[in-house]
């Protein structure tokens, strides 16, 4: 079959390197263009956004499946579009889209289906957030602007003073955009947080293994949110945890669309909370995860040519789970000097040789005069396969040392806290 993956981060790369393995595909495009996924896919000059040229292409190159990346086309209807247009699309319709593009749709779709999340107040209006929160004096909270903001919209704020400020930065200074004009202030849950994610045909799911992300800049979870710094997969639990986030998370999810008849066809994602009183949804995602997809696809052993068509087909996937490889992933972020706020672009990049069990996906990534430059806040991902989560992430390590460009950033603690808790 002819694949179009739309997206040019390490996410759509490592898309991109799973689906040439497959048998099936005879063409794979994408766009736009990266140089780095040149290499293994056909990569165009065309916008993501570009709904009308894309439209064509798949006309063009009788394109069988259209995979969707990032969140953006998806909340702007991209899906829509070019079903509309006779193509088959793995991405949820606006519909299903809006649930990451408005973290109020979602706690209300939550509440409304019973999926256990945290309690919350949406709040329109700066001021009333400010008599709020002095009357609800209850530290730490959490202050996340409502729209989509690249995952850098969410403040756990340990005192009056930081949730003041992200009242002021998110609904009046709006550094998010119209994204900040309502924000949803929400109680702050204790415990450690995974990664839920899997493939939906609109009236069932398969899961892909648990993984964990590590949101925070810095070591220890220390400084600003950024997209994701690293992941690893997967991550074990006990049978009765895994059980109520199947059966209370992802199928009162599907309960969810077919109750209000949203036509979702393409990945559910749950970053989730395990608290003492089981686990709690702390948002959906609408798509796949950045930096986890980088842990997860080198794991998985299945077509995903395939799983993705039959999602996209509606009511065609037939298992629960995803078949996997032994072994474990790890993925090791490498961010540019001054990531978050102003990442520093231009720098020459060298190392990027690989060898055996590990894989490195081009994000903020750019070919200039025959050498790749820094063009982006995360630069790479760094994705190893061990036979075990400790040889993983050492082998992962091991390239991110080796890699070089001024200003590299990038956690030294991707996968402690999983491997502590087995100790």
């Amino acid at each position: 079959m002819n694949i179009l993956v739309i997206g040019n981060g390490a996410r759509e790369h490592v898309i991109c390197w799973k689906l040439k393995q497959s048998p099936k595909i005879k063409k794979l495009f994408q766009l736009p263009y990266s140089k780095a996924i040149s290499e293994i896919a056909e990569s165009l000059e065309i916008g993501a956004l570009d709904f009308e040229k894309i439209a064509e292409l798949c006309k063009k190159e009788n394109v069988d499946l259209v995979v969707i990346g990032p969140e953006e086309p998806l909340s702007r209807g991209i899906s829509d579009f070019l079903e509309k247009n006779g193509v088959k699309v793995f991405g949820p319709r606006m519909r299903g889209a809006v649930l990451e593009a408005s973290k109020q749709v979602a706690k209300e779709f939550m509440n409304r289906h019973y999926i256990p999340t945290a309690d919350f107040k949406i709040v329109y209006d700066s001021s009333y957030a400010r008599e709020y929160l002095r009357e609800k004096k209850s530290y730490p909270i959490v202050i996340k602007a409502d729209g989509l903001a690249s995952g850098k919209g969410v403040r756990i704020c340990k005192n009056e003073s930081e949730a003041f400020q992200a009242i002021e930065d998110f609904m009046e200074k709006k550094i998010f955009g119209a994204s900040g004009s309502k924000v949803i202030i929400e109680e702050f849950l204790e415990g450690w947080e995974c990664s839920v994610m899997a493939i939906v045909d609109g009236k069932t799911f398969t899961m892909l293994p648990i993984s964990m992300d590590h949101k925070r800049l810095n070591d220890g979870d220390e400084g600003p949110n950024t997209g994701g710094m690293g992941a690893v997969c997967p991550v074990e639990m006990d049978s009765e945890m895994f059980d109520e986030i199947k059966n209370e998370i992802l199928w009162r999810f599907i309960t969810g669309i077919v109750t209000e008849k949203i036509d979702y066809r393409g990945a559910i994602y749950a970053g989730i909370m395990m608290t003492k009183n089981g686990p709690k949804v702390l948002e959906f995602n609408c798509r796949f995860g950045d930096p986890e997809t980088q842990a997860i696809l080198p794991l998985v052993d299945e077509d995903m040519s395939q799983l993705f068509y039959d999602a996209a087909c509606g009511g065609k996937l037939e298992k629960e789970q995803v078949s996997l490889k032994n072994g474990a992933c790890a993925c090791i972020v490498l961010s540019a000097q001054g990531y978050p706020e102003n990442p520093r672009k231009g720098d020459e990049i060298s190392g990027l040789e690989t060898r055996g069990e590990v894989e490195i996906f081009h994000a903020g990534t750019k070919y200039e005069n025959g050498r790749y430059i820094t063009a982006g806040g995360r630069v790479l991902s760094v994705s190893a396969v061990g036979a075990s989560l400790s040889e993983a992430i050492e082998k992962a390590y091991k390239k991110a040392e080796e890699i070089k460009f001024a200003g590299k950033h990038f956690r030294k603690d991707i996968g402690s806290k999983i491997l502590s808790r087995r100790q």
